[in-house]
């Protein structure tokens, strides 16, 4: 037998395969004793919504990681979803990546592409070159909505950017009951079984990617990245656990914060003289509220409270799983989340998010109506704000902020083989110095140059010196905060801090200084008692921001959606195929505060022949137009609130042109159903459809995931010969635009 030779070289020797020695390239292995990496990403968990975080929120699977493992009590992130992705995958400040602010809007500036630059190789990209099976699910937001289309481009979707396989949903948040999934690069609809819930499915799919792999490459470690919609809103989960916090949340948000806050001092969570912080603004004191407010908010919060526990268990049947394939002693597994708690759901929560996303108004009547449907298919629920500063006790403000209340959050640890003793740990770490810990632990340096692009520094500093030493001083002295011009400055336990105003000078910002070490809350400014601190602190800000590419400084707020590339403006016309899903406003039809008309060319052979020709959206909101027993109808469904239009005469059979044409008056607006253009039947529809629709999708000859009308089962798919569905927009206004940023904002 011939010597296989290490240089490539020598296979070209000799003048046949006798004489000739064979060569074949060394495959790429991490170092021999590189963990398994699982990472689970929660969304908006609150630094105080987990069991073992001081939660009255029952979380077994994770405390029971955290029992064996390392809680971090200092770990901050950034204030909102997408940059904290950014900064977790790449190792770099979000802004130098190219994520200052969110997924949905590219600005025309390099820190806020809407994309994570090919400058920030992700830790999937450089694991994977070093060997690794990667497999990323869930949520993933770090695609621009100019790329959420089925054909792509197709460079910022999760196989593109370092992961073998995906299975997941795009934006920043779904339906638990009906998601829009894709899986790799296509879409898929969710399995048809009962019950089906998007928490387990994901887990179900970790479990077959995870199978596949130590099947097909047992040697190989892989890294697996799974970020769950929770506890994002809508909050839904199975009866079983929404019904097992009744009654537990009656003493109102107030007690619950001194509950919690008594927890963490008896577990060492926070020091012994933490004081609460002070209600955010616009949170009322429980005492205050009606009893029928209690009632309505206080089974938001059981909701919420049955949602994360479900969510829990998913985490404890993805822990057995490796337990079962002697997979969990190897494994390093980290849990975490990627802001703070939401107060997005306002003073009294909703029953349906969406109408907080179109700036709709609530009552506490409608949603009294609907209260024991929260948590179920037929509802869109977000909790009140100030069950969110409950989530974040004991900081103040939400996610968004950067004070504590938005940017510190959960961090667990668990590694069997190669952690020290179990316990806290309370050096200050940032999400950036995660991929350099992973990097350091599995031997696996970051490139230079990757796919021809030079690449940034890793910006991290591993935090792996922390596993064995609980009393180690921290290696990170220094982190800037920025999220559309709130500002902070972490510097040697002392922050610096401001609640900016979107139009209001930057230099005329009033800073609050705070010293950590003694005021783990920040609730005692020492603006006032220490001014050259506090100049120094602005100082090192600017130079941080300088260095990471914060500027130019963006706190625009509805003008930031005008910051469009010209190239994703002005489509009016748009004609789909049967089958055809657009998912965004850019890359499909923008029917935000403009007239349009929707004109489908069907052909049927029998009257019974029904089904959706055109729809946009799903359950929560959106409309449809159909054919249902021989007659055309349309639903316009305005988060909940339906306007059906329905033709009274029967439909003719054989080839036609069947039409809606959405016209804005005055005070509303005005759709007229069509025959061959002719009238068939009109109504007076109670708005303009409002812009703020996000992810939703545009479905032609069929609505799914969820239909956005009750009177059909999703898909509904239409039986007759539909050759084609045209649809012209009429010019839309300033406020459509807008529209788009303030519910960008309001979904994240």
């Amino acid at each position: 037998m011939q010597k296989q030779q290490d240089d490539p070289r020598a296979a070209m020797t000799g003048r046949t395969v006798h004489e000739a020695a064979p060569h074949w390239p060394r495959r790429p292995r991490p170092k021999a004793d590189a963990p398994n990496i699982v990472w689970v990403v929660l969304d908006d968990c609150g630094f105080a919504q987990l069991g073992c975080y001081g939660a009255s929120t029952e979380t077994p699977a994770i405390d029971a990681l955290a029992s064996r493992g390392l809680r971090y009590t200092n770990f901050h992130v950034t204030a909102m979803c997408s940059p904290t992705r950014t900064c977790l995958l790449t190792g770099r400040n979000h802004h130098a990546a190219g994520m200052g602010y969110l997924a949905d809007f590219d600005t025309g500036f390099d820190n806020a592409r809407g994309a994570i630059s090919p400058r920030a190789a992700t830790l999937a990209e450089m694991l994977r070159e070093a060997g690794y099976g990667t497999y990323a699910l869930g949520k993933w937001h770090l695609v621009p909505p100019a790329e959420c289309s089925p054909v792509g481009p197709f460079d910022n979707w999760p196989t593109q950017r370092g992961f073998n396989r995906y299975y997941g949903f795009l934006g920043g948040e779904d339906d638990q009951w009906a998601p829009e999934l894709w899986y790799d690069q296509h879409h898929v609809p969710p399995p048809q079984r009962e019950g089906y819930h998007l928490s387990e499915d994901l887990v179900d799919r970790a479990q077959e990617f995870l199978s596949d792999h130590l099947s097909a490459t047992p040697d190989n470690p892989f890294f697996l990245y799974l970020a769950f919609g929770a506890c994002h809103a809508p909050h839904q989960a199975p009866q079983s656990f929404l019904d097992k916090y009744r009654g537990r949340f009656d003493a109102g948000w107030d007690a619950e914060r001194d509950k919690v806050l008594a927890r963490q001092k008896q577990m060492g969570i926070v020091p012994p003289d933490t004081a609460l912080a002070p209600r955010n603004p616009g949170v009322r004191a429980w005492d205050t509220l009606s009893a029928d407010e209690r009632r309505l908010v206080a089974r938001m919060q059981e909701v919420f409270a049955g949602f994360t526990e479900h969510t829990d268990a998913q985490i404890g049947r993805l822990v057995e799983f490796l337990q079962k394939r002697d997979k969990l002693r190897d494994t390093l597994f980290v849990v975490l989340s990627d802001n703070g708690a939401s107060g997005e759901g306002g003073e009294f929560g909703s029953v349906n998010e969406y109408r907080y996303f179109l700036g709709l108004p609530d009552s506490l009547e409608e949603n009294l109506a609907e209260i024991d449907k929260l948590g179920g298919p037929w509802t869109h629920n977000h909790y009140p704000a100030a069950w969110a500063q409950a989530g974040n006790t004991p900081l103040k403000f939400y996610k968004k902020y950067t004070f504590g209340g938005g940017v510190r959050a959960p961090l667990i640890v668990h590694w069997p083989a190669a952690l020290g003793e179990a316990g806290l740990r309370t050096q200050f770490h940032h999400a950036i110095d995660l991929v350099p810990t992973m990097l350091d632990l599995a031997g696996v340096p970051a490139p230079a140059v990757y796919r021809g692009v030079e690449q940034l520094p890793v910006h991290g500093t591993s935090i792996a010196y922390s596993f064995t030493d609980p009393e180690a001083a921290s290696t990170r002295e220094t982190q800037y905060f920025e999220m559309g011009g709130q500002r902070g400055i972490y510097h040697r336990g002392w922050k610096a801090v401001t609640h900016h105003r979107s139009g209001d000078d930057y230099d005329a910002d009033r800073w609050e200084l705070y010293d950590l070490q003694s005021d783990y809350s920040e609730t005692v400014d020492r603006a006032a008692d220490e001014p050259e601190r506090l100049r120094e602190m602005i100082a090192l800000w600017w130079r941080e921001a300088e260095a990471f590419h914060v500027m130019p400084l963006d706190d625009r707020a509805q003008a930031r959606a005008f910051a469009r590339d010209p190239a994703t403006n002005g489509r009016l016309h748009f004609r789909l195929y049967p089958g055809t899903r657009l998912l965004t406003p850019v890359t499909g039809p923008n029917f935000a505060l403009r007239p349009f008309r929707i004109r489908a060319r069907i052909d049927r052979a029998a009257t019974s022949e029904e089904g959706v020709l055109l729809a946009y959206g799903r359950r929560a909101a959106g409309f449809s137009l159909f054919i249902q027993h021989n007659r055309l109808c349309f639903d316009y469904n305005l988060a909940g609130r339906h306007t059906v239009v329905s033709a009274d005469g029967a439909l003719p059979t054989g080839a036609h042109v069947l039409g809606c044409e959405v016209t804005i008056e005055k005070d509303g607006a005005r759709a007229v159903l069509t025959l061959d253009d002719q009238p068939l039947a009109s109504a007076v529809l109670p708005m303009a459809f409002p812009a703020g629709f996000g992810l939703l999708s545009t479905q032609c000859g069929l609505n799914s995931p969820s239909p956005v009308s009750d009177r059909y089962e999703a898909p509904f798919r239409f039986e007759g010969t539909l050759d084609r569905v045209d649809i012209e927009l009429g010019q839309a206004n300033g406020e459509a635009i807008a529209g788009l940023w303030e519910a960008a904002v309001r979904s994240q």
